[in-house]
């Protein structure tokens, strides 16, 4: 290869081929090293390397013989670095562009890079490993030519202080022939022209910012928008330890208004001080990076939820106890009242202690799907209740209460656990890895996951809605039927409280969550916060206190306890006294025996 300082060389190739013409049966010139003479009069490299000017045979007396594979080498790098110093010159003139255009220059930008990075590595397939950067762009290729012989073999790239981890079979993608090659490219002030502004997925309150350079990464040949297995993409903090770990992983897409950043497809799976590491299903022409929220949680919420949820688990372990001690309210709805009063106790009690245990990860995963599990049996079984009010509505006009307890003994339990275990195993089975969060150990928000929980919460509240119209519908025309049966007059009203009551306990709340979006966002957290930390008050409220039957019980109870109290003390004072001790003038001491002897 010629290098600059060769040049005066000229003065001399020019004197030694004139000297050629004149004497063309002249002996074989000196050649360089790694070259051999050919017929006396040319050189010719050595197999295995190359000269500088390319040609075969020649006789300039400064000509080299490099090695193949080095000067393949170079010319690979010195393509890249071409490519390189372009980005830069793009990334200067964009800044002066409007969003739009600049969205478009971005996406076309980042797709030509990648495919002449790709064009060029796959040029050069002896060099498996190149390397090129400046201060704009960071630029490592990998080329595969053995058609990932070795099995479950993942490579690793880096760029300006990110990595990417991909799996072998996915760069080779299939019958391929020839090589194939994967590309990760960072840029290191790319993030400021396309920055935040252009991530519109999360509200107001979500003030992001980019706290990471921006990375591409695809692959060739052949270019493929999904993957066998998730790549692994680890990106530095441009901001190190952030006040909030909140984070986003999102990509760029393409759209016919330039682009945006999504988060289809990537999600998050650890964030600290200095590193955010993330999942994507896909490459492409995506870019993909990571950003912060400047959101901190509302101590006020906390406290509502931790001062609600203590009172819950009070009044639910109470309730629990109720039903199973109280013999004069025993029946079918008492049984599906103490199956709800259990799993909420449970799940609440799980979301107390380890809603926020997220390391390990593995613990982490399993609470998440225990909270999953525990909050769908408690829907289920609110459900359940919905039913039964339904029946016993009907059972006013019809007389089968018999055959409703059956059909409710017979269904209940196999619905009421079996339904919610069937869905957490599709869940688990098909997305198991988006059980638990960077934050909490509950379900994540990528890939709509969170519709496995929403899903089912969403169909149980409009059959239970359906449920409660029909039920007001009957009793409406119970009691215009009624005339001087005071009695059944009081219980249909009673049922009537209790379903408009139910609704809104084991339904109605649940919605507020789902309206936390625009002005009234906070408003709805606080109302949602605290209506459902007291659902086991309300159930206690409902189903205990306000049941003339359990009012009832209660009063014996405490009578009895009054009364063995009483008789403790007795004995107490009089096994203090001794067996010999006279009575009082008064006689004998409350509780007192006289022994005849």
């Amino acid at each position: 290869m010629r290098r600059p300082w060769l040049l005066p060389g000229l003065c001399l190739l020019l004197s030694l081929s004139g000297a050629v013409a004149q004497k063309p049966k002249a002996t074989c010139p000196h050649c360089p090293p790694n070259a051999s003479c050919v017929n006396g009069t040319h050189c010719t490299c050595n197999p295995g390397y190359v000269s500088g000017s390319g040609k075969k045979f020649f006789t300039f007396p400064l000509e080299t013989c490099d090695d193949a594979t080095s000067s393949k080498t170079n010319k690979g790098k010195k393509e890249l670095q071409q490519i390189v110093d372009q980005v830069e010159s793009f990334i200067t003139k964009w800044q002066t562009e409007k969003k739009q255009e600049v969205a478009s220059a971005a996406t076309s930008i980042l797709r030509d890079v990648e495919l002449n990075v790709l064009k060029t590595a796959l040029k050069f397939p002896g060099q498996k490993v190149q390397e090129v950067q400046n201060s704009t762009v960071a630029i490592e290729t990998r080329v595969v030519t053995d058609n990932c012989s070795e099995e479950k073999k993942t490579f690793s790239l880096k760029a300006q202080m990110n990595s990417l981890d991909i799996h072998c079979n996915d760069i080779v993608q299939g019958n391929i022939q020839g090589p194939s090659a994967v590309a990760f490219i960072s840029y290191s002030s790319l993030g400021n022209i396309i920055n935040a502004s252009f991530f519109e997925e999360v509200g107001e309150k979500h003030r992001v910012y980019l706290n990471s350079q921006v990375v591409s990464a695809a692959i060739g040949p052949k270019r493929n928008t999904s993957l066998s297995k998730f790549v692994t993409l680890s990106f530095q903090h441009v901001k190190m330890n952030p006040s909030n770990k909140k984070a986003f992983c999102v990509y760029w897409k393409s759209t016919e208004q330039g682009g945006h950043w999504s988060r289809d497809g990537c999600f998050l799976i650890q964030v600290n001080g200095s590193h955010t590491i993330c999942n994507c299903s896909h490459l492409s022409s995506f870019a993909v990076l990571m950003a912060f929220t400047t959101q901190e949680e509302d101590p006020v919420l906390t406290i509502i939820t931790y001062v609600g949820l203590g009172l819950s688990l009070l009044c639910l372990i109470l309730a629990a106890l109720t039903f199973l001690l109280c013999k004069a309210i025993q029946n079918t709805s008492t049984s599906l009242h103490l199956q709800l009063s259990l799993c909420l106790f449970l799940a609440h009690l799980l979301f107390l202690t380890a809603i926020d245990q997220t390391e390990p990860k593995v613990l982490c995963a399993v609470v998440a799907g225990a909270l999953h599990y525990l909050y769908l049996a408690s829907f289920t079984w609110m459900l359940l209740e919905g039913l039964h009010l339904f029946l016993t509505a009907r059972n006013l006009t019809v007389l089968n209460y018999s055959s409703t307890n059956r059909l409710m003994k017979w269904l209940m339990f196999p619905a009421g656990y079996g339904v919610p275990a069937a869905i957490v195993a599709i869940c688990a089975a098909s997305k198991s890895h988006l059980y638990g969060t960077p934050d909490h150990c509950w379900l994540n928000l990528d890939q709509g996951f969170i519709w496995g929980f929403l899903g089912p919460v969403c169909a149980i509240f409009c059959v239970n809605l359906v449920f409660f119209l029909l039920v007001l519908w009957i009793l409406k025309r119970k009691l215009s039927s009624l005339s001087s049966e005071v009695s059944t007059i009081q219980n249909t009203r009673m049922l009537t409280l209790k379903a408009t009551l139910q609704l809104f306990i084991l339904g109605c709340t649940w919605c507020l969550g789902i309206l936390q979006v625009g002005p009234a966002a906070r408003v709805m957290a606080y109302l949602f916060t605290i209506i459902n930390s007291l659902q086991g008050f309300f159930i206690f409220l409902v189903y205990c206190i306000l049941s003339q039957q359990v009012r009832k019980q209660y009063q014996k109870w405490f009578r009895e306890i009054v009364k063995l109290k009483s008789e403790s003390e007795t004995l107490t004072l009089s096994s203090k006294l001794g067996p010999d001790s006279k009575p009082s003038e008064g006689g004998v001491f409350p509780g007192q025996v006289k022994r005849k002897y």
